[in-house]
């Protein structure tokens, strides 16, 4: 049985899942489908609440009026779609601010708050990981391509023959051609980490060729094609898990990693800018026991900060 199309309470849902989707921290898509799918009326009245969304801002204002009508004034109830238009916005306002909607952005461009994991699924098969406090971007017009904007991105390639996957981040571009590979884009640096198959970095450019257990780190403006070194496959990606391992990375980018795949706020005083971290962590759901282990590898004490922690040496 279809749901009636003035259904107060489908409504009101329709509502919450508007609200909620405002939080860059939501992943309960599943839910939402599943929603979705109970009833096809629920469809016709999430299209209606998203369309209402976007007609409020376009709505002429209207002249302030006193509280209490005359006393040749009776009071009209108001109708239906005015009452409905109202509730969003008074929804809308109390939780954002009227002036900072903005729902219906491009749903091609992916953004994970810290700490959130997100996978994406494309119409070839291929899997995207996203870590947290990321970026990136897809286009239903080349399902064989993606922008990583910033942050990190685990990437499963399906294989076609005479059909590469291609990974623009910054200027670069990594062309895949069928396999899993762990690419970070930080501030004028690209980090790209194999685990299977092959990958080629810049071809048109450096053409770096870069294999199952080799890894590459690109600075922004540097001349000649970047070195290949040595990763340790079973740790590529380790961010899913749980896992960050390293080999001499300086602590200020071990923070910013801790951010990232955990939202932990880790910050790092100048006299201990320059210590570089061999080691693995992991990410613990004891963020306490997670700083400790860091901070004893490393050779540095922790101290709290608010709501997060400060290394010093």
């Amino acid at each position: 049985m279809q749901a009636d199309a003035n259904n107060p309470a489908a409504e009101a849902r329709a509502i919450d899942w508007l609200i909620r989707q405002r939080d860059p921290a939501f992943a309960d898509w599943d839910s939402f489908a599943d929603w979705l799918a109970e009833d096809p009326g629920h469809v016709a009245i999430y299209d209606a609440v998203a369309s209402l969304d976007q007609d409020l801002e376009a709505l002429p204002r209207t002249p302030a009026r006193s509280a209490m009508p005359m006393q040749s004034e009776q009071p009209r109830r108001p109708s239906r779609r005015a009452w409905f238009g109202g509730a969003v916005a008074a929804a809308f306002v109390g939780v954002i601010g009227f002036s900072g909607l903005n729902l219906f952005g491009d749903p091609n461009r992916i953004e994970t708050a810290a700490g959130e994991h997100r996978t994406v699924t494309l119409a070839d098969g291929s899997k995207i990981e996203i870590n947290g406090g990321s970026v990136v971007e897809i286009d239903t017009d080349r399902p064989r391509f993606a922008r990583l904007e910033s942050g990190e991105a685990m990437f499963h390639v399906v294989h076609r023959e005479g059909d590469p996957f291609v990974v623009e981040t910054g200027s670069d571009r990594i062309v895949d051609l069928g396999t899993a590979f762990n690419v970070v884009r930080r501030a004028r640096q690209t980090s790209v980490a194999v685990s299977e198959g092959v990958v080629l970095y810049n071809p048109d450019r450096d053409n770096v060729r870069v294999v199952a257990g080799k890894g590459i780190e690109a600075h922004d403006g540097d001349s000649g094609a970047p070195a290949v070194r040595d990763v340790d496959i079973a740790s590529v990606g380790g961010w899913r898990t749980g896992l960050l391992v390293y080999n001499g990375t300086p602590l200020p980018v071990v923070a910013e990693d801790l951010k990232r795949t955990a939202g932990m706020q880790v910050s790092v005083a100048p006299d201990a800018s320059g210590v570089s971290f061999r080691g693995a962590l992991i990410v613990d759901n004891d963020r306490a026991r997670t700083i400790a282990d860091l901070a004893a590898l490393s050779g540095t004490r922790a101290e709290r900060q608010g709501d997060g922690w400060i290394l010093t040496r």
